[in-house]
């Protein structure tokens, strides 16, 4: 089973970051062009287990509230992904970037929902089951994670000034969004942003048999 998991692609690199940016690009505009319902696209629970549109998995990733979040996701893609591919990849990369952005998004689904039984006991359904999740973010900071376990020595500067090691980044971003996710209430998505660093570590052990943490300690 491991032997499968970690079975190898020959090493071809074909621009798949722009690809999906692309396509990112081209669905922002037909939803806003041709006022398509985004509660079929994003990820939500009365759709997804109740509705069973399990396409949501996918397309929510797809979908975004506006073009600043959608610039700010492209960004993160043009930055981290383009360096990530051409070192894993493109059909490796293709492979990391859809299996986090999936699972984290089922993940937060499945919060939602469990965090509704309680209500839906009481005979109503909770309006958290209408919550709709959208945008690439949980597959980006996994991607994000991917680049600082690749690339460990590097320095990302920060607002294009302070120099910060991208293990470094990581762990503040971590906690950045845990407190966030618990200290206030917003409409991003920190529980999504979180899972994308806990499925990228997990897609580094699982599939490349790497320990980030030991990478980081050993720089």
């Amino acid at each position: 089973m491991m032997n499968f998991l970690r079975k190898t692609f020959r090493y071809k690199f074909f621009n798949a970051s722009l690809g999906i940016i692309a396509v990112n690009v081209v669905a922002y505009f037909l939803i806003s062009t041709f006022h398509i319902n985004t509660a079929l696209l994003s990820l939500n629970v009365a759709g997804f287990v109740y509705g069973k549109m399990f396409w949501q998995a996918v397309t929510y990733m797809f979908v975004h509230g506006g073009m600043t979040h959608l610039f700010f996701n492209m960004l993160g893609l043009v930055f981290f992904g383009l360096s990530v591919e051409k070192a894993i990849g493109s059909k490796e990369f293709l492979l990391m970037y859809f299996t986090i952005g999936i699972l984290s998004g089922l993940f937060s689904i499945a919060v939602y929902y469990f965090s509704g039984l309680s209500v839906l006991s009481m005979g109503y359904v909770p309006r958290i089951y209408y919550v709709s999740l959208i945008g690439a973010s949980g597959a980006i900071y996994g991607i994000l994670f991917a680049f600082a376990v690749i690339f460990p020595k590097t320095s990302i500067y920060v607002w294009g000034i302070i120099p910060v090691p991208a293990p470094i980044l990581i762990l503040a971003y971590a906690i950045i969004e845990f407190l966030s996710q618990f200290s206030r209430s917003s409409n991003v998505a920190h529980m999504t942003h979180l899972a994308g660093f806990g499925f990228a570590w997990l897609y580094f052990a699982v599939r490349m048999g790497v320990n980030p943490i030991k990478i980081w300690l050993n720089r």
